[in-house]
Formats: structure tokens, sequence, C-alpha cells
């Protein structure tokens, strides 16, 4: 009976270790719904994190672009300073992954992140104790430092070291540019209002003005117009011709200087492509692309007259073009199908341009679909597209023709200021007729019209001369034969304006202010007051020389 018992009970527990068995079985699905419920929630987190870090980014990112378009401006303010250093901060303050996601309507990772070389090679040349002579070497500028170093400096020290009694400073004109290189760099360019206030604080006298400008463009315009304002700050003023000289009629004028450059570049691009002549690089089917900047002004013959220089010096596998199609011969795809009938299987592109800076680097050796390297490669009727990154600053022949235009000004103050100085009256006699004669003033912002060529017509009746200048505008309102301030008093006679018409060479026509100027004698200055849109009045020295 005990056995028995014994087997019923073992049964029984064994019945109830199997129901605890089963119970255990039975517990353990909703454990293992909690664990991967936690997990997915930590993954959701985490994922949660994530996107707020990327917001985060972003944010910080946006603030970044944020501030470097704030200076990308080309006006400068009382805030320009502050905003440059707070948009350097910020960058450094980005991780690299950040720094990536900056984009803005100007802004972009290689505002402050592309390496354009080492800035410290420049000198900003914006040093006081000038002295009574300036030269001020006015460019557009660039942010790209090698460029700057080579190109920009090394004109200004050519002219330096060819003047070593003058000082030699610095302007740029792109404010956006001035503001990207003492962001990035630390480096503080004047723009022109900076420049010329430094010069008036030093008592600066003589002021010459040397352009790197190319040609007589849109940019030359500002620049002279911009001295409008300092006009009477200064005892003498003179602006320098620009790089390629005077623009002259048609495609077919050219110059000097245009020979000049012509010459150096295509010696250069030659070396460099290591060919022993421009005759080599025929032979081997090579031809070589000049780009330039391009304009609507009507400077742009320019580039057709540098094609017709090329053409004059037996250049046959040289070609012009420009960035903004402008003229329409030089726009990238027709200089293209130029140098493909002319049968060249190779390309040798370069800048013609003062600075290898942007237009340089991007528009014409950068990797997009949209650069001149890669619509030249993409064509594929080339076996070869060389780039040579190299501007026009750098060529000795180059700064040597920026030195003799800087003489030509340094010699005008000369003679005005021996003129001044020689005093009575003139012993020219001239029969009652009428004369071409050559109109010299003591500013750059008051003369007769560029088409004019420096003339005016002298008109000779009963002893008495008149001299009538067609200017560059309608600006100038009155002119009155004496100093400002005699102007002023009630009773002066003011000299009204007539209403010239001229006719400009791409065809154009615009009409501009004359005046009739009382000549009291030749060859000596005389005092001729003006009055503009400003309504205030300044004083000017101007002489009537050589009637012909």
């Amino acid at each position: 009976m005990k056995k028995k018992t014994i087997v019923m009970l073992l049964g029984v527990a064994a019945a109830v270790m199997f129901a605890g068995c089963a119970n255990v079985d039975v517990n353990v699905t909703p454990k293992a719904d909690e664990a991967e419920e936690s997990q997915q929630e930590a993954q959701e987190s985490e994922e949660a994190a994530d996107a707020e870090n990327a917001a985060s980014d972003q944010e910080k990112a946006d603030e970044v672009a944020a501030l470097i378009d704030a200076i990308y401006v080309q006006e400068r303010n009382d805030e320009t300073d502050a905003q440059c250093e707070l948009a350097k901060q910020q960058w450094d303050a980005l991780t690299d992954a950040q720094k990536e996601l900056v984009e803005g309507e100007n802004a972009d990772p290689d505002y402050f992140g592309r390496d354009t070389g080492d800035a410290s090679k420049d000198d900003p040349k914006n040093g006081d104790d000038i002295g009574d002579n300036e030269i001020l070497v006015v460019s557009f500028g660039t942010s790209f430092n090698d460029s700057r170093a080579e190109d920009i400096k090394g004109v200004e020290d050519a002219i330096a070291a060819a003047y070593p009694d003058w000082a030699v400073r610095r302007a740029f004109t792109a404010q956006t540019i001035i503001n990207h290189i003492q962001a990035r760099d630390g480096e503080k360019i004047d723009n022109m209002d900076q420049a010329l206030d430094r010069a008036v604080a030093n008592g600066v006298k003589n002021l010459v003005i040397q352009p790197t400008h190319l040609m007589h463009g849109a940019e030359y315009d500002e620049l002279t117009a911009s001295l409008d304002k300092y006009a009477d700050k200064f005892e003498s003023v003179a602006v320098a011709e620009p790089l390629l000289g005077e623009v002259g009629e048609d495609a077919k004028v050219i110059n000097d200087d245009k020979k000049a450059v012509a010459e150096a570049v295509v010696a250069e691009a030659v070396a460099d492509a290591g060919y022993e002549s421009l005759d080599d690089a025929d032979k081997d089917g090579a031809a070589f692309v000049f780009m330039g900047h391009g304009t609507a002004h009507t400077a742009k013959v320019s580039y057709s007259q540098m094609a017709t220089q090329m053409d004059n010096l037996g250049y046959k596998n040289v070609f012009i073009g420009t960035v903004e199609g402008e003229p329409e011969e030089t726009a990238c795809e027709n200089v293209m199908e130029s140098v493909k009938a002319a049968g060249y299987n190779k390309v040798i592109l370069r800048p013609l341009m003062v600075v290898a800076g942007d237009h340089a680097n991007n528009d014409m050796a950068g990797d997009d679909d949209d650069s001149w390297k890669s619509i030249f490669t993409a064509d594929g009727a080339f076996e070869k597209v060389d780039c040579q990154i190299a501007g026009l600053g750098r060529i000795k022949e180059v700064q040597d023709l920026y030195v003799a235009h800087t003489k030509d000004a340094i010699d005008s103050l000369e003679t005005v200021t021996a003129s001044s100085k020689e005093g009575g009256e003139s012993s020219t006699e001239l029969a009652d007729g009428t004369y071409s004669a050559e109109f010299i003033t003591d500013s750059s912002m008051f003369k007769v019209n560029d088409e004019l060529d420096g003339k005016c017509t002298l008109t000779v009746k009963d002893g008495k001369m008149t001299a009538h200048i067609t200017l560059v505008s309608a600006s100038i309102l009155n002119l009155y034969p004496g100093t400002a301030e005699d102007a002023q008093k009630e009773g002066a006679a003011l000299l009204e304006p007539t209403k010239d018409t001229v006719k400009y060479s791409d065809g154009t026509e615009e009409e501009v202010n004359g005046f009739d100027v009382p000549v009291p004698y030749l060859d000596k200055d005389f005092d001729l007051a003006l009055i503009g849109k400003k309504g205030k009045w300044y004083d000017h020295k101007v002489s009537v020389t050589n009637p012909q």
C-alpha cells in the first residue's frame, strides 16, 4: 500500500512539475515582446536624436551661411568689420561635417574652406606717412591669394621700384572681395573711398591713379566717377591709361599697348606649354585660346581689336574668347568652332585677365559642365585640353607697360605744374578763324569727351578766343570763368551749357553738355570753376594749347 501511495505521490509531483514547466513556457512570450519593444524604442530614440543633431548641424551651418551672405555685398557699412570677424569665428566653430552643409545665396563651403594660397605673401599697401606724392594702384581685386600676390602685387611692386620718390598704395573696387579677404585671412584692403580719405588725411598734394583694368570699360568709368567728390582735395590729379590703352573706333584699330600685351602673353603661354615657338605649337596641332571677361560696354570692341592684333602678328593658332560672350564671336562655342575649323586638335586655355582669380579657376579651368575646359573636352574633337592658370599681372613686359602708363600720368602732372608757375601772357598770336586745340584740365573727372581725344574747337574773332568743349556727360550744369568763390557772388555771369550729341565708335549716340569757354591766353593755366548736380562749386585750372 505504501508503494502505491508513494507511486501516486510521485505521479502527482511529476504532474505538478510538468504543470509548472508549462507555466514557465507560457510566460516567456510576453517578456520577449517587451524586449523587442524596448529595442525598437531605443532605435527610435536614437533616430530622433540623429534627426535632432542633423537639424542642429543644419541650423548652425545656416547661421554661418547667413553671416557670409551679409558680407557678400558691394557696400561697406559701420558693421562690416564686426560682421567679417563674426562670420569667421562661427565658421571655425563648425565641425567638418557642418561646414559641408553651408549653403546660401552666395555662401558655400569654399568661401572659407578653399585653399587659394598663402595670404601672408601679399601686401595690402594701406600704410600712412605717404608724403606729398602718391600713386594709387586701383584694381577690381581677387580673393585668390596666390594670384593677388603675383599679379596685383607684382604690378604694384614694379611701379614702386620705378618711382621710389612716390608712395604706392592700393585700392580695390569690389567690396565683396575686400570683405572676403578680410573675413577669411584678416587682411584689410582699402576701397576707393578709404584710400582717397587716407590720401587726404596724409596731406597728399599730387595724386596719380593707375588702374590695373584691362580697358576703358565700365569699371574704369566707375573709378573716374568716384573721384568726383575729391576733386578739390588735391593740387593735381591724373588717371593713367588702363593696360590696353585707348579703345579705338572699330575692330581694326590697334595700338602699341595691344601689340605689347599680345606679344607678351603669347610668349609666356608658348613657353609654359613647353614649345620652343608658336610655330612649333602650330605644327603640333596646338591652338591657344585666351579667355577675357567680356562686357556689354562699348569697350567690348577691345577684344575684337586684340584678335586683329593677333592676326597682324601672324599668330594664326591664337584665338580670343570671353566669359560673358560679348562680343558675340568671342563666346565659348563660337571660339571652339573656329578652332576646329582651323584644324587644331589640341587646345591650351589661358586667361586674358590681369588676375587669375575666380574666372580663371572656375569658368575656365573648373570641373563643372559649363567650364571652358569641360565644354572643349565634351566636344570630343580635341585630343588634349590644357589650362594655364596665370594672370597678365605677373608678366614682366605687362608690368613694364603699366610703369610706362604711370610715367605718362606723372609727366602730365609735371606739365600742368610747370605751366602754372610760368605766368605771363602767351606770346602766341592767332589770326581770326577756327582751330582744333588741346583742352587740358587738372582733373580726370572734368575733361572733354574721350571720343574727341582731348580736343576742343577754338574760335578766334576780333582778337578774342573761345573754346567750345564737349564733356563726357550732362552732370556738369554750369561753368564760371574764374574761381568757385567768385562764381557764388551775386551777379556772377555763369556759362550755360549747350546740348551736344556725341557719336560713339559702336554707332550709339549720347546727348551731353558742352560749353563755350572764354580763353584769356594760350599755353597757360587759367581758372575755370564748375558746379554739378550735387550743387557744390569746384575750382579747376585749365589751359588751351597747340592750336592747329
